[in-house]
């Protein structure tokens, strides 16, 4: 029974927690994704289990280029553990909304698809994640937000069937 209160308490506070990009288009300063991750930036971050407990921490360093129609980001991780992955991203800009984003990576299922509005970046996209030696397919809801010091925080939720898994909370800065 104590399971199963647990569970709806999770349920209830993932189900309220839905912010609205709209809410921050007054916000400063205003996210230019192609110019904020134009050249190089460092990232640290850590994922933090649906209980919070951290499990993993890690460093991503960025090498970013805009072309005027693509943002490619080269991310190199490197985790607590010692392991190492990369992943290239390659976003474009709607040339009809020019607030919307889609893009592509290895592991994406899909495509990535996200929107701007103020200083926030909100970015979905399915992905297949790595767990020791099997993969789930996950569901990643990832915010952004720059701060007026040049940070970007990133908060992302990971979810499979609707449920959240964890979550990925990075700090980007510009080098």
């Amino acid at each position: 029974m104590k399971n199963i209160i647990y569970l709806f308490i999770f349920l209830l506070i993932n189900a309220c927690s839905n912010m609205k990009l709209e809410d921050y288009k007054d916000k400063k300063p205003i996210l230019k994704l192609e110019e904020y991750f134009n050249g190089k930036t460092i990232a640290r971050g850590v994922f933090e289990d649906r209980f919070g407990n951290i499990k993993k921490s890690f460093k991503v360093f960025i090498d970013g280029s805009w072309d005027g129609k693509y943002l490619i980001l080269k991310e190199d991780f490197i985790y607590d553990d010692g392991t190492k992955d990369y992943r290239e991203w390659k976003l474009t800009k709607d040339q009809n909304n020019p607030n919307h984003y889609s893009g592509y990576a290895d592991g994406v299922i899909g495509t990535a698809s996200g929107s701007v509005s103020g200083n926030a970046f909100n970015w979905k996209y399915g992905f297949k994640l790595k767990v020791g030696n099997s993969t789930l397919n996950v569901k990643f809801d990832d915010w952004m937000f720059l701060q007026e010091d040049g940070y970007l925080i990133n908060i992302a939720k990971v979810k499979k069937f609707g449920i959240t898994l964890g979550r990925v909370i990075l700090f980007f800065e510009k080098k």
